[in-house]
């Protein structure tokens, strides 16, 4: 049972969000004198840099998922709730979820980001996005169901836009998923469906700037674009989407392809609850906040992660949107509350930037870690291990560490099952087709 404010010993700390910031705040606070209480919509958390593995067949959505529950199960200070919270009224400190209301003394939101498409609705309503566990499930069986449809179709031309993958944003999701798929044209394809030619297959990566990987080096780009072409993708610069209509893609150099297949991973916008102030919503759908994650004019409350824009002088542009800048910031605000409850002073955050990598396909990678960069095998191998021990849970390790081992052996990924059909929004005009007799 949780305690209303005047029953409680110590004070509450209420943590919105269940990603790698609001999970580090909570495990920060362990032993001590703070009562957590963590809300989230789902009772997993999601290791997001392999949600392209289950997009693309490598892994079960189990493999990446962990419990809430008992990943805090031995900390005596923790509460879970699985909740919608619609509102934020920091004047009374409560936060309103779909299962009653709860006060704070202290209020953490990492509530994460989804996808922007910066107000094009055409390209919403039919493009695949790829910010949950479902989302990324959507994407792999409507992958599947695509070359199932296309295994129908007499001639090239009716099979064309199902064999078309577009994949938009030159981001590390984006060059990750696809070199994953093109994986599954040179390596599945043939086995499964020996009625299609991997020629008529094409992979397509859109980015709108000049340039893929544009957070990493110059050379860890141009590497990873060199890769890409190595594996088939067609990677397409300075190409801006100007819509979709669920059968072709369109760009602003007036160019299209036809495609039953558009994957959204070109930006990011961050989400909350109601009750923030506009006036410090920044760029991005961000919430904007101080040097020491605080947000502006609500006491006692901060923001971390995806859905923070710490504009400060040594940050204008804000923090990267990162796994490690998220959990940094977590374990930050964790201490700044405990100093605050003992009236000590604290200094500002500050990131710690460990490197950045990004995989293309198999035996290839890139990693940059200050002015050290690798590629090939090796950088694969790093960026292997890196990920391997950052999964929570030692049964999702070995399963990953087994499915990896199986594919690099096999060049097969053997999660190719249509679990759960994905309808997508119906097409206003769909082109009659010839199916095979």
């Amino acid at each position: 049972m949780l305690l209303n404010r005047s029953e409680r010993s110590f004070p509450r700390v209420i943590i919105i969000g269940g990603g790698f910031g609001g999970v580090e705040v909570a495990r920060s606070l362990k032993d001590k004198e703070v009562e957590v209480l963590l809300i989230d919509r789902n009772n997993f958390h999601t290791f997001q840099p392999l949600m392209y593995q289950v997009a693309t067949g490598t892994l079960a959505a189990d493999a990446i998922s962990f419990p809430i529950r008992k990943m805090f199960k031995s900390q005596q200070n923790f509460r879970f709730r699985m909740a919608d919270v619609t509102e934020i009224d920091h004047t009374q400190k409560i936060v309103k979820t779909s299962v009653g209301d709860y006060d704070y003394d202290y209020l953490v939101i990492a509530t994460g980001a989804t996808s922007n498409f910066f107000g094009n609705k055409q390209v919403e309503k039919y493009a695949l996005p790829m910010k949950s566990i479902h989302e990324a499930l959507n994407i792999r069986s409507y992958v599947l169901q695509n070359l199932e449809e296309a295994v129908l179709r007499k001639n090239y031309h009716d099979r064309e836009r199902f064999l078309n993958f577009v994949v938009v944003g030159g981001g590390p999701t984006g060059v990750e998923l696809s070199g994953a798929i093109a994986e599954i044209q040179l390596h599945m394809l043939k086995k499964d469906y020996p009625e299609l030619s991997k020629n008529e297959m094409k992979v397509y990566l859109v980015e709108g700037t000049g340039k893929i990987l544009a957070a990493l080096s110059e050379k860890s780009s141009q590497d990873a674009e060199r890769y890409l072409r190595d594996l088939g993708v067609n990677v397409l610069l300075n190409a801006q989407v100007t819509g979709y209509d669920g059968n072709t893609i369109t760009f602003s150099n007036g160019e299209s392809i036809p495609t039953k297949t558009v994957i959204w991973g070109a930006g990011v916008m961050g989400q909350f609850p109601t009750g923030i102030h506009p006036e410090i919503i920044q760029r991005g759908n961000r919430i904007q906040t101080d040097g020491q994650c605080r947000v502006s004019g609500m006491e006692n409350v901060y923001a971390i992660g995806d859905v923070a824009a710490m504009i400060t002088e040594d940050t204008p542009r804000g923090l990267p949107g990162v796994a490690p800048a998220a959990q940094q910031q977590g374990a930050y605000v964790a201490k700044h509350i405990l100093k605050n409850m003992n009236n000590q002073q604290a200094t500002n955050f500050k990131y710690f930037d460990k490197g950045s990598m990004a995989t293309i396909g198999r035996n290839k990678a890139v990693v940059d870690m200050g002015r050290f960069h690798m590629k090939g095998f090796l950088a694969w191998l790093t960026w292997m291990f890196v990920h391997l021990v950052s999964i929570f849970g030692f049964r999702n390790k070995l399963v990953t560490f087994v499915n990896w081992t199986i594919k690099f052996f096999t060049k097969n990924s053997g999660i190719r099952l249509i679990i759960n059909k994905y309808k997508r929004p119906d097409v206003e005009k769909e082109t009659e087709l010839e199916y095979h007799s």
